[in-house]
């Protein structure tokens, strides 16, 4: 049986999971705040929903409900990209504590030496999937921006062309 490593050896190798934990968690605040602005956004979406339902006169009710339609659609693709995407950090999150104990282990139970770098390989591409989750929300937040910006502005130009003279 090889000699275990000396403990300063055992906690240099642990560092590496340590950071990457706690790129983890700073990747899972953020998403946390994104899944979260876009709960906000589907509540005010409803709010206008009700008012929009409850004034049947409103000018260009048609299309205002389109409007609001497409930014709810929007808003729910983007909540599954997002879900997806801390579904994969907390699950790397978990990998990393899983190498942090598995290189503790290794010292004593050297046949399994080559789990950590499996679970640090595999902790690292679920983080990189949910990085990809992640762009893939972004650049639907920013057509949800430009179609929303599209809507008010065919909205205030429909009223500029309906207003009566003064």
């Amino acid at each position: 049986m090889s000699p275990s490593p000396p403990p300063a050896e055992l906690l240099t190798a642990m560092i590496t999971p340590a950071v990457l934990i706690s790129a983890s968690g700073t990747l899972i605040l953020s998403t946390s705040t994104r899944l979260a602005r876009v709960v906000d956004r589907v509540r005010e979406l409803s709010r206008l929903s009700e008012a929009l339902f409850t004034a049947a006169d409103a000018p260009f009710a048609e299309l205002r409900w389109k409007g609001i339609d497409e930014q709810l659609d929007t808003q729910t693709r983007r909540g599954v990209l997002l879900q997806q995407a801390l579904t994969c950090f907390y699950v790397g999150l978990g990998i990393f504590v899983a190498t942090a104990i598995a290189l503790a282990v290794v010292s004593y139970a050297p046949p399994v030496a080559w789990l950590p770098s499996a679970l640090g390989i595999g902790g690292m591409l679920t983080l990189f999937y949910g990085c990809v989750m992640l762009l893939r929300e972004t650049r639907l937040a920013l057509r949800a921006v430009d179609s929303e910006m599209a809507f008010v502005l065919e909205l205030s130009a429909r009223h500029r062309r309906e207003a009566p003279p003064r």
